[in-house]
């Protein structure tokens, strides 16, 4: 059922008029009511639209994609990152996931060493905040699921961005 924009009311099927307020339903755009379920969708198209990253697979050109999909795959594998990079210079394809692994890996990197230096001060503090950076180490989670959808677009021959490090360039 749907409530009246102006003041909530509930609103019956084939109203002309809000029963609450008066106004018009013809004129007005109706909204319906926020449930669980909808606000559980909310989180999914958020999620969604997180996903949904440029694609620039038409900038490259069919057979560069098939020749270096192997090597490019090593892009999301860590230090490995080097490898299509210097071996594959040629191909945008490469260069393209390269740009993307290496950025996560700084990103990697970045987060490995605000980890060192917070463990070091938590257990400067107490042995016993221990737990805490058990549950910091979770965040290396993320990292992880970034580097499988880079490899899932590789193989899949997509050129698309990583979700929230994708837009980044170092490598042109």
């Amino acid at each position: 059922m749907a409530t009246c924009s102006q003041c909530g009311s509930q609103l019956d099927t084939g109203a002309m008029f809000c029963p609450g307020c008066g106004v018009k339903i013809t004129q007005e755009r109706e909204r319906p009511v926020t449930t669980a379920a909808t606000s559980s969708s909310g989180a999914a198209e958020t999620f969604q639209k997180m996903m949904d990253t440029k694609d620039q697979t038409t900038e490259y050109t069919q057979e560069d994609i098939e020749r270096n999909k192997g090597i490019t795959v090593l892009s999301y594998l860590g230090f490995l990152v080097l490898v299509p990079l210097l071996a594959a210079k040629e191909s945008k394809f490469a260069r393209f996931h390269s740009n993307q692994g290496l950025i996560l890996l700084l990103a990697g990197v970045a987060f490995g060493i605000a980890y060192s230096i917070l463990s070091s001060v938590l257990l400067a503090i107490s042995w016993r905040l221990f737990f805490l950076l058990r549950i910091v180490q979770l965040m290396w989670i993320p990292f992880t699921v970034l580097a499988i959808i880079g490899i899932i677009n590789v193989v899949n021959g997509k050129a698309k961005e990583l979700p929230l490090i994708g837009h980044f360039r170092l490598i042109k």
